[in-house]
């Protein structure tokens, strides 16, 4: 099933860049592994994934003991300060940060392990309530803040979109998040690159990547519906 899942995804990602005249190179693929046993991951390592992205710290922790260690792990999920000291170190880019606070314990913790982490600034674009993110409208001043920790680098900013019935629905979300990234770029701050919008996920990742996205991230599109008994 993920064979055939990971193919027709990639296969979708390829016509979505095509539609929007750009690269599929430009597009990476983050396979969402959390509640999916290590058997299924296996397999979409054996199709050529390399890039996998965890919820919660003690899923993903637990699961980069089991699986070879060429493979690129992201935290995706939000983040509490007091799990950071458990993934530095361990994970290649941090999608979640959404407060001052929580960057500056992702600082220390890096310090203390000798490392820089590459973070994003989550973006709150829709101003759900049930959603982590700072608002649209203070995103920039958490990016300026955050340039100021050398053990951090702010690589560009990720959004939750609204789960919606029709992907259409979220392309103004993916849009305003595009032209905030752009603004943020213009200022030039040091330490601060905004290389990378992470957007989209399997009900609108092709839509995320007409309006820009570097980074999709894909669960049940490629693992099937998810184990909530985990």
């Amino acid at each position: 099933m993920v064979t055939e899942n990971l193919k027709a995804v990639e296969e979708r990602i390829h016509a979505a860049c095509d539609r929007a005249g750009r690269d599929a190179s430009e597009v990476t693929l983050i396979a969402v592994s959390k509640t999916k046993p290590v058997e299924m991951l296996m397999e979409a390592y054996n199709d050529g994934i390399r890039i996998f992205g965890e919820n919660k710290v003690q899923e993903l922790t637990g699961k980069i003991d089991k699986m070879p260690d060429d493979i690129e792990w992201h935290m995706i999920g939000h983040l509490q300060r007091n799990k950071v000291k458990y993934i530095a170190g361990k994970v290649a880019l941090i999608h979640s940060v959404d407060s001052f606070r929580l960057a500056e314990e992702i600082n220390i913790q890096a310090k203390k392990h000798g490392v820089i982490i590459p973070v994003l600034i989550e973006v709150n674009v829709a101003d759900e309530e049930s959603k982590f993110g700072v608002k649209l409208d203070e995103a920039e001043d958490l990016v300026a803040e955050c340039a100021s920790l050398d053990g951090i680098t702010v690589k560009g900013l990720m959004t939750i979109a609204p789960f919606v019935e029709d992907p259409e629905d979220n392309r103004k979300v993916f849009r305003t998040l595009k032209d905030k990234s752009v603004d943020i770029a213009g200022k030039k701050y040091d330490n601060v690159s905004m290389d990378v919008l992470s957007m989209g996920m399997t009900n609108d990742y092709e839509v995320a990547i007409e309006e820009g996205a570097t980074m999709v991230r894909v669960g049940t599109g490629i693992f099937g519906a998810r184990y909530y008994n985990i």
